[in-house]
């Protein structure tokens, strides 16, 4: 197998795993900025060092002011806010429902690029809207024939719905700033100041009893932290380097069909005939879309 692709499809599948181990550690009745911060707090001293190493192999990078402050603006929306929304919702949703709304992402990168940056929108890309928005409502309605409340899986929805828009203002808005300082670098940076904003968050509002809990919570936070986090950042970076952008989107969507066998495996969240047709629906309008524009 290429070695890009399999760095990418690696990052996918461990990305995508996220959302079980978060639902893991919701079983220890958790908030989801408890969880965040763990997640965090482990990621932390590994970003400081690959934020290290990049500063020492690329060289100081030559930022203005504005640019400083738009890194610090794409990682307080790209991750922080994608982050805390996603833990939001997975308190509400089916884990496999989170990743089809959060693979909604390169839709809504179009639609901000369409309102915002004045760019034209093809034929395909309308029918690729829909057949992606179709899918999302067709999963929506398998959550909601598994039991679920209505208003709960409306709500969690809604908060994924917020992390996949906040990460596409975040796409939309660094693309000038990832070839200036080189993409891990950047990644480790915008990382670096989510982890921040979580550590103020929590030492604020978060309840420090939650902190105290049993060995097993401490693994799933060690591994959300380190294999569901920063270990698929470095491998979907080095893959793109390898593959390409459009080859590592055509890979990642593996991500969607991932989930949903993991959460059958450690979650018994069930697999319906709806979600299967929903992820159809998704993974080909995201497909289309993505072969239409760079």
């Amino acid at each position: 197998m290429n070695l890009g692709i399999f760095f990418i499809l690696t990052g996918a599948v461990l990305f995508s795993a996220k959302a079980v181990v978060v639902k893991l550690t919701y079983l220890y009745s958790i908030s989801a900025i408890t969880s965040l911060f763990f997640r965090m707090i482990v990621a932390f001293p590994f970003l400081l060092g690959i934020a290290f190493w990049e500063e020492k192999k690329l060289g100081k990078a030559d930022l203005s002011k504005k640019e400083i402050w738009q890194v610090v603006s794409m990682g307080v929306l790209g991750y922080y806010a994608a982050s805390y929304f996603d833990f939001l919702g997975l308190k509400y949703i089916t884990a496999g429902l989170e990743r089809i709304i959060l693979f909604l992402y390169p839709t809504l990168v179009v639609l901000l690029s369409f309102f915002f940056l004045g760019k034209s929108m093809e034929k395909r890309e309308v029918i690729s809207l829909f057949l992606t928005y179709l899918g999302v409502g067709i999963s929506y309605g398998s959550d909601l024939r598994l039991g679920g409340s209505a208003g709960d899986i409306t709500l969690g929805a809604f908060f994924v719905f917020l992390s996949a828009l906040s990460y596409a203002f975040y796409l939309v808005g660094s693309g000038h700033l990832i070839p200036k300082l080189g993409a891990m670098r950047f990644t480790s940076w915008a990382l670096i100041i989510s982890s921040i904003i979580v550590f103020v968050q929590f030492a604020v509002t978060g309840d420090y009893k939650e902190l105290s809990q049993s060995k097993g919570f401490y693994g799933l936070a060690f591994l959300l932290g380190t294999l569901h986090t920063v270990i698929p950042a470095v491998f979907v970076s080095e893959g793109i380097k390898r593959v390409g952008s459009k080859t590592a989107s055509i890979v990642a969507s593996i991500g969607p069909i991932s989930t949903l066998l993991l959460a059958y495996v450690f979650l018994d969240e069930p697999i319906t005939w709806l979600q299967l047709v929903g992820t159809f629906f998704v993974l080909s309008g995201v497909f289309w879309i993505s072969q239409s524009r760079k």
